[in-house]
């Protein structure tokens, strides 16, 4: 086959074209420190990139979750300490009230100290974080306690169909954020509002069967709170195992993507020395014409 002057000339503007593209290529990668600036550079690398970084995603909200359940139980645990120092504090009352060396007057002024631990109960009782009750489990729009004389609890209270307010801290796994929603019960005020009654009227009959039932409230706050704790114990294992998956995720990720800065470098290097002796093999290859000697 003859080849020709202007073979030779299409062929060599041809292979200095691709020489440009892979500089160009390569110096993309130095500057982006990616190994693709485009999915049609390496589909493959796109179509891995692309799953990837949805597992990735999917780990960020998990971890995104896992901090919704922590304030949960958070402020569950700062909530029911607080409740279970005031129910301690009335049954330190409630024994100095059942002596006899305590008159009128010093029975008036524990009721009115046993009043004001009722009315931070109901307090407690109605925390809200996020704009949502802790203490009502799925029905987090709505007061589980409404204050009086007793303070009456949601009627809804002991419905196990809002038992579990519930968060999902994998795929396909959930958590319980909330407590029970019995822990703030009608029993607990019950007694609270009795007490204080028996105090107001200066009346010490009965008080030992109300300092039994007491104790009954107090050791079903206790219940909870261990149940809460061993619930929060396993939401730190689950934190470990979700940060163990993001590094995972961060680091397949960026063996998927990101160029080896040393490799990348040494590519352009060597491709700027092949660039440069294109370009001068190619201003020998193309040789003058009649046309330049007409000129």
């Amino acid at each position: 086959m003859r080849v020709t002057q202007s073979m030779l000339s299409a062929n060599s503007l041809r292979n200095i074209s691709s020489s440009y593209n892979k500089l160009n290529q390569l110096s993309n990668q130095v500057s982006t420190g990616k190994k693709i600036t485009k999915p049609s550079d390496d589909p493959v690398v796109a179509m891995k990139g692309m799953y990837y970084r949805s597992s990735l995603s999917e780990v960020e909200q998990y971890k995104r979750n896992l901090s919704e359940l922590y304030l949960w139980m958070d402020n569950s645990e700062s909530a029911m300490d607080q409740a279970s120092s005031g129910l301690d504090r009335v049954r330190e009352l409630l024994v100095q009230g059942k002596t006899d060396t305590n008159g009128k007057d010093e029975r008036n002024a524990i009721a009115e100290e046993i009043n004001q631990i009722k009315e931070d109960l109901v307090n407690v009782a109605n925390t809200k974080v996020n704009g949502k009750y802790l203490f009502h489990g799925t029905d987090v729009s709505n007061p589980p306690v409404t204050a009086g004389d007793p303070p009456q609890v949601a009627a809804n209270l002991t419905d196990g169909s809002i038992d579990s307010y519930k968060v999902e801290v994998s795929s396909g796994v959930t958590m319980k954020a909330n407590v029970n929603p019995a822990t703030f019960n009608q029993e607990m005020f019950d007694v609270v509002q009795e007490i204080q009654d028996k105090m107001a009227n200066n009346d010490n009959t009965g008080l030992d069967d109300l300092l039994t039932r007491l104790d009954s409230v107090m050791n079903s706050l206790s219940g909870e709170k261990s149940e809460l704790g061993a619930r929060y114990n396993r939401l730190e294992m689950v934190e470990s195992r979700i940060d163990a998956q993001e590094v995972l995720a961060n680091k397949v990720l960026s063996d998927n993507e990101d160029v080896d800065m040393e490799v990348a470098i040494t590519n352009l290097s060597v491709q700027q020395s092949v660039h440069n002796a294109s370009l001068s093999i190619g201003a020998k290859i193309i040789q003058t014409s009649l046309i330049d000697f007409l000129r």
